[in-house]
């Protein structure tokens, strides 16, 4: 079973500027609203620490491991649930320069394995609505 979440959000600033709130990784506790801590070196190929809190759901720490780590393109890891296969998350921040002082915020994750059918509705509800309230911090935070 395979199953994506995306959102995006055109925010005003630059994307030098929204990647520096987006990797601030010590300022998320006092503006993100999802994605209360990243803890760890993140480089591609590195394993974090990231600590999730999506609204209206239980908060869970894993540790996924760094896929890209390009300044003021993208950001992305896969994390799983105990093991690959069962529950995967491939996770992307992708900023998009619409080379007028604006940038798209393209936050999106792609699940697969055995328990993603189970877990849709988990899915279609708090962390959609994690994403989105991150977005609308991020944009807030960046537009300072």
């Amino acid at each position: 079973m395979k199953k994506e979440i995306k959102t995006q959000i055109i925010i005003e600033a630059t994307p030098d500027r929204v990647w520096e709130v987006l990797t601030d990784f010590e300022k998320y506790s006092g503006w993100n609203p999802f994605i209360k801590s990243i803890q760890g070196k993140v480089h591609t190929g590195e394993k974090i620490i990231v600590r999730l809190e999506p609204p209206g759901a239980k908060g869970m720490t894993f540790k996924p491991r760094v896929l890209a780590f390009d300044k003021n393109e993208q950001f992305r890891w896969i994390g799983h649930l105990f093991f690959p296969g069962l529950f995967d998350g491939e996770h992307r921040f992708e900023l998009i320069d619409n080379g007028d002082g604006t940038t798209t915020f393209i936050q999106a994750e792609k699940f697969k394995g055995i328990l993603v059918r189970m877990l849709s509705k988990m899915l279609d509800g708090s962390t959609l609505n994690g994403f989105k309230a991150m977005n609308e911090h991020l944009k807030i935070e960046a537009e300072k």
